[in-house]
Parts: C-alpha cells; sequence; structure tokens
C-alpha cells in the first residue's frame, strides 16, 4: 500500500507552496486507506519503541534545519538512559515550554520506564528515535525518512511502535511514518491532539484526545494525567483489530478529578 495516495499531485501542489509556518495552503496527505499489522503478541510481551518528533538532541551537537523549505530529513537515535538536561529542542510549531520543564510531557521516557518495571510493556527498545517537528515535504518522508527509519526498528526488533508528534505539521510527519512501520509488518500506534490531519492521513490506529501541541503525552509535572494519556493508547496496540482512531478518556477523568480538587 502507499504511504501516501496521488503523490504526484501532492508533489506538484506542494513545489507552489509559499511557505508560512502558519502553513497557509499547505498541501496536506488526504489519503482513504491504511495498512494494518495486528499485534501478534500481548502488550507485556512486546519491545515498545518510541518516537518523538519533537527536535530533540543532546547539547552541543548540532540542532535540526527547522528554516528549510523541505525540512530536515534526518533523524536522531538515543539510548533511553539519557538525562534530561542532556536534551536541547529545536521547536517550531509547539511551545517549548512544557517539555523544558517535564520531558514527560513529550517524551515519557520516565513513564515509558514505570511500565517496563511493572510488567505493563514487555520492554522499552534500549534506545528512542527523535526527528525535527517542521518536515513540511511529506514526499520525501514517505521516499527517504521512512525506510530509514524502519530499517532501524527492525535492526532492534522492535515489536511495537508508539509516535507522539508535538506540532501540528509533525502529525501529518508521524502518521506517514507510522503508515511505513504497519507496512513492515510492526503494529503501531500514533497519539494525536489535533484529529483533523491525522484522520486525513490515516494512521493505522490513532487515539486521539483535547490536548495541546508540546505537551501530547500529558500535560507537565503531572504523572497521573501523563499515565492516563499512555495507558489506554498503549494498550490498544494490542485490540485493534482494524485500522481506526479512538478517544482516549483522558478528558473526563480529568474533569472528574478537578471537580474533586485533586491533581
Amino acid at each position: 500500500m502507499e504511504l501516501i495516495e496521488k503523490l504526484p499531485e501532492l508533489k506538484r501542489r506542494f513545489s507552489s507552496w509559499n511557505v508560512n509556518e502558519d502553513l497557509k495552503g499547505y498541501p496536506f496527505v488526504e489519503n482513504e486507506r491504511a495498512p494494518f499489522s495486528p499485534a501478534r503478541r500481548a502488550l507485556p510481551m512486546l519491545n515498545l519503541a518510541l518516537i518523538s518528533s519533537a527536535g530533540a538532541y543532546v547539547d552541543g551537537t548540532d540542532s535540526f534545519d527547522i528554516s528549510s523549505k523541505d525540512g530536515d530529513l534526518e533523524f536522531r537515535e538515543f539510548p533511553k538512559e539519557i538525562e534530561p538536561g542532556d536534551m536541547k529542542y529545536a521547536a517550531k510549531g509547539y511551545d517549548v515550554r512544557a517539555i523544558r520543564e517535564d520531558r514527560n510531557a513529550q517524551i515519557p521516557i520516565e513513564r515509558l520506564n514505570e511500565y517496563d518495571a511493572n510488567n505493563v510493556i514487555g520492554s522499552l527498545n534500549d534506545v528512542w528515535w527523535s526527528l525535527s517537528p517542521w518536515i513540511p515535504n511529506a514526499a520525501r518522508v514517505a521516499e527517504e525518512m521512512a525506510p530509514k527509519l524502519v530499517e532501524r526498528l527492525h535492526r532492534y526488533e522492535v515489536q511495537a511502535a508508539l509516535l507522539i508528534p508535538a506540532s501540528r505539521l509533525c502529525h501529518q510527519t508521524l502518521g506517514i511514518l507510522a503508515r511505513a512501520i504497519d507496512a513492515s509488518g510492526i503494529p503501531s500506534m500514533l497519539i494525536s491532539v489535533d484529529r483533523s490531519v491525522t484522520d486525513m492521513v490515516r494512521a493505522p490506529r490513532t487515539a486521539y484526545y483535547d490536548g495541546e501541541f508540546g505537551s501530547v503525552a500529558g500535560k507537565p509535572n503531572w504523572r497521573e494525567y501523563q499515565l492516563r494519556v499512555l495507558d489506554e493508547s498503549s494498550r490498544w496496540i494490542e485490540t485493534f483489530d482494524q485500522p481506526g482512531s479512538r478517544k482516549l478518556a483522558v478528558d473526563l477523568e480529568t474533569q472528574i478529578e478537578a471537580a474533586r480538587g485533586e491533581r
């Protein structure tokens, strides 16, 4: 299955797009069908990969290029032990304050390590992947980035992938990558706070809720909120039996908690 349907038309529309950060007139990907790979193991037996588009890079190394029309097609690979204080962020399209305050709001390493320790997941993969939040050239994502990233996932024997976008545009980028990952035989889950974009790109599995760019994995310094976002979305990797999107219950639960004066 094609990662981008009607690709020649999309390339033509992108070539005539006048670059602007507000994405006015931007030709978003519109797919009708989605690939799908069912989970062949229960979640407590899966090696889970984390893919973030928050633009994370190690302090002292080169940042992602967030100025070009095409965007930066490279991705970075980090050991899960890397400390938050070692990271910086090439932010575009989202407010970087939440992730600076608490990395888990966008890159939930500590939360997923808790799941690993408590056997909710089989294991968190030894490395996680970071890419730019600003990659307007969707065709190059499909043709260049996706095959390289999928190869790395298979190299690490990943058995499921959790994708967490940071900006509006990277909801599309990670949706394309999710399609490539499922098409390669690895089930994926995309967490979304912009259903309008993820419904168009048609990732195989999407868990959406009314959240904010830059804290898609949950509000900073609010562990319980983050766990609510991650709990359903990660469990749905196993229970989805066809492509689709489902709304997380995190909003309703948070309203109840707020009414009780709890956090």
